[in-house]
């Protein structure tokens, strides 16, 4: 199943599908799909599900009544995917717990630095909620205003945020109203983990922020290297681009606190182990990475000032969401690689939503993972098929930890291309079944590709074998995903002698 089956579903609070239905929770099962968690959803219904012969009131409570196939939806749960499940549902949350530098972890999930982690009753509800801790909006002592508007965003087609911009800056409450949220913290939530992010101006400011926070029950401290949207110079990412500077006040942290340190480093640099190192001299314990890219959002044609405006300026400002996953999972894989970090705990966080975007960071070298910009569009509530999604993913592959699966794709990755195999070509395979058609695939190989696939009776593509370089761009075009890789793997040399005794140029079992 795939999000778009339930494209016109917004995702409602209190939803008033699930008011409407005395068997299950309608609105729960949706998210699940939203999150790819479809078979721990399909393997929670209970056997004597009724959708299958219901009057579907939830579709005609739902806000936008007959739009939104809940009933269908369910049914294909039970019919097609639970059928093939390999597993029943796990019945306990144990093999998600781990650590951070030592210290216990119930689960690897974390709320990440910033506005979703800004006050005691946002943290409480979300540790009320399942994850494991949170990472505090940055402490300062700078005198924080922030600008309105501060948020743009880059949407999907179905109106979900893939790119996310802010200029949002640190807290802006003092020092000494963030200490008495970390104590009262710690007092009703003991077994969650308060990581308190710090940025200071001097060394011996890094110093006394350490030391206040470790004394009023901080258990990790995060040394804000990173944020890309700081009024003034010398601050956040500039300290990040400067490895002399990581180190010297990473030292300085150190000599505030006794309790793990971490370094938040920027992705703003052409490699972050420069940085990775210098923290770790400085005597980090491990490192966050990554926080946001510096970004230019919308610019509008007719004012032409782009997202988000303030009274006719904007500003360069941090970008997060999944659009950027790709480039944090690079950052997190060459960290992970370099033989000089290898004992160290790295944090990972970019564009995280789904349970599966988290297992991509634990097998790249993450050992936990933060998260901001999906519970700003979401809500805490989505901790629940994150939790859900990984225990079943880790019980289904036979794991009994999070840490079995850590860096298990790192021999897979390499940060040059220089050892991908090129002496072979494997072709697509088209499935006429699911093909409707639309001629998508033919567009994109004649103008973005390599003309190798024409459109012949009833619309279905026909590939000429002896033009297909085995890019697979159709594949990413089509909207049915009516496109599959085939399990040929043609060498180019014998593809070419064949190619050479067809007066046409395409033989028998290179065209579908």
């Amino acid at each position: 199943m795939e999000r778009s089956d339930m494209s016109k579903c917004v995702l409602c609070y209190d939803a008033p599908c699930s008011r409407e239905c005395p068997n299950i929770r309608p609105s729960d099962v949706l998210r699940s799909i939203w999150f790819y968690n479809e078979k721990w959803a399909a393997a929670n219904l209970p056997y004597d599900t009724m959708c299958m012969s219901c009057h579907a009131l939830c579709e005609k409570k739902c806000i936008k009544a007959g739009e939104v196939p809940i009933r269908d939806l369910i049914t294909r749960l039970f019919l097609e995917v639970r059928p093939a499940l390999e597993i029943t549902v796990p019945d306990d949350m144990n093999r998600l717990k781990t650590e951070i530098c030592g210290i216990p972890l119930e689960n690897p999930f974390l709320l990440s630095s910033s506005v979703v982690s800004s006050t005691y009753d946002m943290c409480a509800r979300a540790f009320e909620a399942g994850w494991a801790g949170a990472s505090f909006k940055t402490v300062c002592s700078l005198d924080i205003h922030e600008a309105s508007p501060r948020f743009s965003a880059i949407h999907g087609s179905s109106g979900e945020i893939i790119g996310f911009k802010n200029i949002e800056q640190l807290s802006d409450h003092s020092v000494a109203e963030n200490m008495e949220v970390f104590r009262r913290l710690k007092a009703d939530y003991p077994s969650k983990v308060i990581i308190a992010s710090i940025m200071g101006q001097t060394e011996e400011e890094w110093e006394e922020l350490a030391r206040l926070c470790q004394e009023n029950g901080a258990d990790i401290v995060e040394l804000n290297f990173s944020c890309p949207n700081m009024m003034e110079e010398g601050l956040g990412s500039d300290i990040g681009q400067e490895p002399e500077l990581v180190e010297k006040f990473t030292a300085a942290a150190k000599r505030g606190c006794s309790i793990p340190v971490l370094a938040k480093l920027t992705p703003n640099v052409a490699s972050m182990v420069p940085a990775g190192q210098a923290a770790k001299r400085g005597g980090a314990d491990g490192i966050s990475a990554i926080n946001t890219i510096k970004s230019i959002v919308g610019v509008n044609p007719y004012t032409y000032v782009s997202a988000p405006a303030v009274h006719g300026m904007s500003a360069v400002g941090g970008y997060s969401g999944n659009a950027v996953k790709p480039i944090a999972l690079r950052f997190i894989s060459e960290l992970a690689k370099d033989p000089e970090l290898a004992d160290m705990h790295i944090s990972g966080m970019g564009g995280i939503e789904t349970w599966r975007d988290a297992v991509e960071y634990l097998l790249l070298g993450a050992g936990s993972v933060q998260i901001t910009t999906a519970v700003m569009q979401y809500g805490y509530r989505i901790i629940d098929d994150l939790k859900n999604g990984l225990n079943y993913y880790l019980a289904e592959a036979g794991c009994s930890g999070v840490s079995d699966i850590r860096g298990q794709a790192l021999d897979f990755i390499s940060q040059t291309t220089d050892v991908i195999e090129r002496d072979t070509v494997v072709f697509p395979s088209f499935h006429p079944d699911k093909c409707i058609g639309c001629g998508r695939c033919a567009i994109s190989c004649w103008d973005g590709g390599h003309q190798a696939i024409t459109l012949f009776e009833e619309r279905k593509p026909k590939l000429d074998g002896s033009k297909c370089v085995g890019c697979h761009l159709c594949l990413l075009v089509c909207p049915q995903g009516a496109i599959t890789p085939s399990q040929k793997r043609v060498p180019l040399r014998r593809r070419a002698e064949k190619a050479a005794a067809r007066p046409d140029g395409v033989t028998a079992d290179e065209s579908d």
